[in-house]
């Protein structure tokens, strides 16, 4: 798989995702604060809504994917994802975006660790360097 099939998408994430949680900071905060775990709701079902026209646009087949042997895998992933965005819209309604969000971001770090330690994919010195920097870049960042 060429980096130009996924370069893309990552860096579309990238940029989106950079936008959640200062909106989040602002919406959950000060007067008329949406309360954190409201926003969830409506965030997501706009996120659902989006992945929905896009598999109708696509014609993906959803269905047959249901009795899949990876299904466990995706309900799993939907569980930690919803742990994980609801402590996030938490965590920013309580703290700063400048801390909040390089603590958060430490997932990259460990699900790093955990494509080469339990996925086999490769180590290289080069990746090692970049996971201690980005701890040392996270530590830093977030710091009071």
């Amino acid at each position: 798989m060429s980096a130009a099939s996924y370069l893309p998408y990552a860096l579309l994430s990238m940029g989106a995702y950079a936008l959640v949680s200062p909106l989040m900071r602002v919406a959950t905060t000060g007067p008329d604060a949406i309360p954190s775990d409201v926003a969830v709701i409506i965030t997501n079902l706009i996120l659902v809504g989006l992945a929905a026209s896009i598999v109708v646009y696509t014609g993906q087949e959803v269905t047959g994917t249901l009795g899949s042997s990876k299904l466990p895998h995706v309900i799993a992933a939907g569980i930690f994802l919803g742990i994980g965005i609801i402590a996030l819209y938490r965590a920013l309604a309580l703290g700063p975006v400048s801390v909040v969000t390089p603590i958060f971001a430490m997932f990259l770090v460990f699900s790093s660790v955990i494509g080469i330690v339990l996925l086999g994919e490769s180590f290289t010195a080069r990746k090692g360097i970049g996971i201690v920097f980005a701890v040392i870049a996270v530590y830093l960042v977030s710091g009071t």
